[in-house]
């Protein structure tokens, strides 16, 4: 895949200016998702900003951020919904903002989420403009802004907080700027449960890079192994660069990496450990908080029972198939990746993100949304979309702008949670 920049490094524009068209397309499908939703709900009776601020998870995060940890329901069947399974760093957000403007807690969650969705979109566009330059990088950003659940970027959840910190702790990866990536995974980690895959990412691309400076001197100007630099090999071979992305400066000091690779952990490990000594079940403490939310992991053992369950009618049965081609999808989607060579910490943290979501015996109504994170998943769509000319990707995302917008107004509508 040719890098659609080919000026000299050194003549390039700062990142903020180049992500600049991405973060301005991505603004603009969110405000369409938002108008639509106003309209959608006030037709209904509802109000847009309840839904988006104080409805579901968002409700959970306002009571933390206010209240602190210990507030817990039970319910006639005997599970314990505690709000120790959800983690801080969203709700201590929520908190200083609070503290700082006159705006309320439920209201500081929904300003965090959309500071941290335009976050995400830049993350999003670095890594992907990185890998195969800037034309997919735009696309790459739209694609996930038109996501059918996109409208969760723009609530009060995590979300889209989790998804720019991972972004940019992979950018940090592929960029070789090692203690970043380490203090960002730890964030990510006090984030979400799935900051495991951020930590995940950081570790197995150290090692490899670790191995690979002890097996090959480096080179200036090119990859340690002796191969030709990224970029160049890119448009040679019609390829992504190699695991790491031509991360390794000359000279590095292995400290950086071993010093990331230490600080990635901390911020799950210290969450988890601390709910563990609060619940007096030690390491066990936080499986216990999840298993009152009859949240697990089975491998997609009972995943794989709702979606056999919807095949009893003929309506039902149309969903499951929906349900099996879009898993279908998402799969060859990750194949398609490894076959195009992307970097070992986007696949690392890729696989997990899916693997989490879709093997997990959660609230099935909420896997799209746990999906969100895996932006890396629609790299192979963006390279295809940027080989279209401007006038025709331009339809196609307009299109889907739409449709993202329809789908997610109609969606939290709804009675369920997403």
């Amino acid at each position: 895949m040719t890098d659609l920049d080919t000026r000299a490094p050194g003549a390039r524009a700062p990142l903020v200016r180049r992500a600049a068209p991405a973060l301005l397309g991505y603004a603009a499908v969110r405000a369409l998702g938002l108008l639509v939703l106003v309209v959608w709900s006030a037709a209904h009776g509802k109000s847009a900003h309840t839904l988006l601020t104080a409805r579901w998870d968002a409700l959970w995060y306002t009571r933390v951020a206010e209240l602190g940890y210990g507030y817990e329901v039970r319910l006639p069947n005997g599970d314990v919904h505690s709000n120790l399974a959800f983690f801080p760093l969203l709700p201590w957000l929520e908190r200083g903002l609070h503290a700082l403007t006159p705006l309320s807690y439920a209201d500081a969650g929904f300003a965090v989420a959309l500071l941290a969705s335009l976050a995400a979109a830049a993350g999003i566009f670095a890594v992907a403009e990185h890998v195969y330059g800037s034309r997919a990088g735009v696309c790459a950003v739209l694609l996930w802004a038109v996501l059918p659940v996109g409208i969760v970027q723009s609530m009060a959840y995590s979300e889209s907080l989790f998804t720019a910190l991972a972004a940019w702790a992979l950018y940090a990866v592929l960029t070789g700027r090692w203690v970043s990536a380490g203090a960002l995974a730890a964030l990510a980690g006090l984030t979400r449960p799935v900051g495991a895959a951020v930590v995940a990412a950081v570790w197995v691309a150290g090692a490899v890079s670790f191995g690979r400076a002890r097996s090959a001197p480096t080179a200036h100007g090119a990859r340690i192994d002796g191969h030709a630099p990224a970029r160049e090999r890119c448009a040679r071979a019609g390829s992504a660069p190699g695991p790491w992305g031509a991360a390794e400066r000359p000279g590095a000091p292995h400290w950086r990496r071993a010093l990331g690779m230490t600080l990635a952990p901390l911020g799950a490990a210290g969450y988890v450990l601390w709910v563990g000594h609060r619940t007096g079940r030690g390491p066990l403490g936080y499986l216990d908080v999840q298993a009152g939310w009859r949240n697990g992991f089975d491998g997609g053992y009972a995943f794989a029972r709702f979606v056999a369950a919807e095949f009893t009618s003929l309506p039902s049965a149309l969903a499951g198939a929906g349900l099996i081609v879009a898993v279908a999808l998402l799969l060859w989607l990750y194949v398609t990746g490894i076959r195009q060579r992307q970097p070992v910490a986007l696949l690392v943290y890729t696989g997990v993100v899916l693997a989490l979501a879709l093997c997990a015996s959660s609230y099935f109504g909420s896997k799209p949304r746990l999906l969100l994170p895996a932006f890396p998943v629609l790299l192979p769509l963006a390279v295809a979309l940027a080989r279209l000319r401007t006038s025709r990707s331009a339809l196609v995302t307009a299109g889907w702008a739409v449709a993202s917008a329809v789908y997610g107004a109609f969606w939290l509508n709804g009675s369920g949670p997403p």
